[in-house]
């Protein structure tokens, strides 16, 4: 457990006056707070020179050094608050070694206390920020919350281990530019973040060369050990469950929380890692959610009006950030509750221009329809493009109400083949699109619904499989296809590994053509009116493209297995008595 924070201390640094837009501000921005094991915190204090009595804080904490970070302290205090950004050990003025995620919690822990010993604090602090800044609010818990915490806001928060830099166990090749983006320098290594050439030769290579996963940098040609580190830890392990709050650490989380994400947020999966586990461990959490269609960095703070495509409905197009310090006041100034949470689950619905509220996440639909994945084409036509670029004609197989549990579609996936893959996710990078990428996979739709509907929540089933191999990784989309023809992605494709996908800290490898049922249980949530005329598109398909590991199936780590692993073509036999189940609220 923490002790107490004595020993923790900073190096003097006056106070100076900065002038600005006519307001005077007391400002200290090359602060160094000690932690208690002596690593040396960069912060940034900004207050109202006007204010001469303890206030609350709000505290920022982050690993991405700006210059304008300065700016979030102002604006803390020109809404009556002192602001403090603070910074990962060995950013900005620290001297220390650059070190993400496994000092936050306790670093994070002895920031809070530096603020309880100064004298323009009243001992309340509340946090935000969002992904890698959500996350550390979370970890800042972890042994204990600290007393003068009262709120935290996380958007978007990182869960590692749960959503990154793997999902469901498939790791995903976006992280291993980040190490060097945050660790190669004291703020931002941006000329190699933004060098999308580098990163997309790099997949290429990986993916045309067939090496193994963990020789990324060797190909690369540069070392990056951080993301190196993480591939030793391919099962939620007690390596990730250090890092932040599990299971019965959420049982002593009674502050209130406040949480933001998108149904086109990569993130979705961590923020709701982390708010289904607070709800199921503290069964008085007071943990409020707003959701909507809004992309990992929409919902922070502004979302896109336009978000890939599609414009979002009038009323979705909120101020986050508004809401976030109107949260504030609500904690702090005993100002109301922001408008918008009228209950725990705040989520908008897409196409009926309406917010709805939930008491809980099981409560945000009424029914669910089961749909079987059925190998009876359904007769619909749809445009399809394949992973040659060619633009062809194709047919769905039908979701039905009726399993056969003999029947099976059998999908073939050669991975010594890199001519093509099963399918390029990177090609669909609209929300509403005239065609479908349906690349070695399969397309199944519903008969057209007979009247509007709304799909809210998360999409749940069962996948009944048998492959040749011992393993394999997996990709589900979900899409409506309208009364003419066009697609409309409903969220980001849920992904995951076969041999974890009922338990993510034990690898369980399948045996070689047995049956058995991969759940689908941890699908993003979403919300959308579905019209009349309508139909449900699901999408099934193995993974091999050069954007994630590529599992060969033989049991072993699979970021050392390579194309000579690759042997015979993996058969998968999708059978028919799998099942979606359509989470909706009829009209």
């Amino acid at each position: 457990m923490l002790s107490s924070c004595n020993s923790i201390k900073e190096e003097q640094q006056e106070e100076r006056i900065v002038n600005r837009e006519g307001k005077e501000y007391l400002v200290q921005d090359s602060l160094l707070i000690t932690t208690r094991d002596g690593a040396k915190i960069s912060a940034i204090v900004v207050r109202k020179k006007a204010n001469t009595k303890p206030q609350p804080v709000i505290l920022f904490h982050t690993i991405y050094t700006r210059k304008d970070d300065i700016n979030r302290a102002f604006e803390a205090a020109d809404k009556g608050y002192v602001g403090i950004v603070s910074y990962t050990r060995g950013k900005n003025l620290s001297p220390d070694k650059i070190v993400p995620y496994k000092h936050e919690g306790n670093d994070v822990y002895d920031v809070i206390d530096w603020i309880t010993k100064q004298t323009w604090s009243n001992d309340e602090v509340g946090m935000y920020g969002g992904s890698y800044v959500g996350f550390v609010q979370w970890a800042s818990m972890k042994e204990k919350v600290h007393p003068a915490l009262k709120t935290i806001v996380p958007s978007v928060a990182a869960a590692p281990g749960i959503a990154e830099p793997m999902e469901n166990g498939v790791y995903l090749n976006f992280h291993y530019p980040w190490w060097h983006y945050v660790t190669n320098n004291k703020t931002l290594d941006t000329v190699s973040y933004f060098n999308g050439k580098r990163w997309n030769d790099l997949n290429f290579d990986f993916y045309n060369k067939g090496i193994a996963y963990n020789k990324l940098d060797s190909l690369d040609g540069t070392p990056n050990p951080g993301f190196n580190q993480k591939l030793k830890h391919p099962t939620f392990d007690d390596y990730w469950k250090g890092m932040s709050l599990y299971k019965e650490d959420f049982s002593r989380i009674n502050i209130p929380i406040l949480s933001t994400t998108g149904y086109y947020d990569g993130g979705q999966f961590g923020a709701m890692y982390y708010l289904k586990s607070h709800y199921k461990f503290n069964k008085n959490a007071e943990h409020y959610l707003v959701i909507g269609p809004y992309s990992h960095f929409g919902a922070q703070e502004l979302p896109e009006k336009d978000i890939l495509g599609y414009t979002i409905d009038p009323v979705a197009q909120i101020n986050i950030k508004n809401i976030i310090f109107d949260w504030f006041d609500y904690i702090f100034k005993g100002a109301e509750k922001p408008a918008l949470l009228k209950d725990k689950i705040n989520y908008q619905v897409m196409g009926a221009n309406t917010w709805k509220h939930a008491s809980s996440l099981d409560k945000i639909a009424s029914e669910s329809l089961r749909f079987y994945f059925n190998k009876q084409r359904s007769g619909v036509a749809f445009k399809s493009t394949y992973n040659t670029g060619n633009l062809g004609i194709n047919k769905h197989f039908s979701l039905s109400n009726n399993p056969d549990s003999t029947a099976y579609l059998e999908q073939k996936i050669d991975f010594a083949d890199r001519s093509q893959y099963s399918w390029s996710l990177s090609g669909d990078r609209n929300i509403v699109t005239e065609t479908l990428t349906v690349g070695e996979g399969f397309s199944f739709a519903t008969e057209p619904f007979e009247e509007d509907v709304e799909l809210s929540g998360s999409v749940t089933g069962i996948l009944n499989v048998s492959i040749n191999k011992k393993d394999f990784d997996l990709n589900v989309l979900v899409y409506e296809q309208t009364a003419d023809g066009e697609f409309f992605s409903l969220t980001i494709p849920f992904t995951t590994r076969a041999s974890l996908s009922k338990d993510i800290a034990k690898r369980n490898l399948l045996i070689p053509n047995a049956k058995t049922s991969i759940p689908i249980n941890n699908f993003r949530m979403t919300s959308k009116k579905i019209k009349k005329g309508s139909r449900i598109v699901v999408m099934l398909n193995g993974i091999k493209h050069p954007f994630a590991q590529i599992n060969y199936g033989t049991g072993k780590d699979v970021s050392q297995e390579t194309i000579v692993d690759a042997k015979e073509p993996l058969i998968i036999k999708w059978y028919n008595d799998s099942f979606i189940n359509i989470p909706i609220n009829k009209y």
